[in-house]
């Protein structure tokens, strides 16, 4: 009985550890999800300087959480851990396709291949979003230019047929970016086709304005009734 008493201790010391790097985990991954939501709302604002500041501390908090669970990899690959990783992929990957600038890499992130895919799948809903702002002035190529990026992503992801285990689920956010891209595509092309449309009606009133004879000097003017 002695030993069992042992025993025990060390499991209750073990859990003692898990459950206070559980809460300290939980913690940074609320403000890492937080600082991601604000890095992605300066980015459709085009406020570079708070995107940038939004990224670094998304950075610093993912790199805390790294450090956190290094010791408890079994907590490290939970869902809600993975989850705001995933959540860094999106803002990361977001923000820089809306900046035009290149893709970050999984490396770069430091994620696993299915959390960065994941995060991709989740961020053509943000170029959706950023797409139907830029269409909302009127048809323009940097609307073509994330929706291109769009299908780039929908190419690799669909490219990845391996069972829901290994990718965590992707089939379904493939399913999901896939409607979201058709839909952008539709709107893009009603609005490449509006933009044609009033082109053409431009030119036509030009053309009915050069054909029309000039009018005289005298055109206009009051001429009197011979009985006045």
């Amino acid at each position: 009985m002695h030993k069992l008493e042992s025993i025990s201790e060390q499991i209750r010391k073990d859990f003692d550890a898990r459950t206070i790097a559980r809460d300290q985990a939980l913690a940074t991954a609320r403000q890492l999800t937080r600082a991601c939501s604000l890095a992605i709302r300066a980015a459709h604002r085009l406020e570079t300087d708070g995107m940038a500041e939004q990224l670094a501390e998304a950075r610093s908090l993912a790199d805390a959480l790294r450090a956190e669970l290094q010791n408890h990899p079994d907590l490290y690959y939970t869902g809600y851990t993975q989850d705001a990783l995933k959540e860094f992929v999106e803002a990361s990957a977001t923000c820089a396709l809306i900046q035009d600038r290149p893709l970050p890499t999984p490396d770069e992130l430091e994620v696993g291949g299915a959390t960065y895919l994941n995060g991709l799948a989740e961020a053509v809903g943000e170029l959706r979003r950023r797409t139907l702002d830029i269409l909302r002035h009127g048809y323009s190529q940097e609307a073509e230019r994330l929706l291109g990026f769009m299908d780039d992503i929908y190419g690799v992801l669909v490219s990845m047929d391996y069972p829901d285990a290994i990718t965590n689920g992707l089939r379904r956010q493939t399913d999901l970016a896939r409607s979201i891209i058709e839909k952008t595509r539709g709107d893009v092309t009603f609005s490449l086709r509006g933009e044609h449309l009033e082109q053409a009606i431009g030119r036509l009133i030009g053309q009915l304005n050069s054909d029309q004879p000039e009018v005289g000097k005298e055109a206009g003017r009051f001429i009197p009734r011979e009985d006045d």
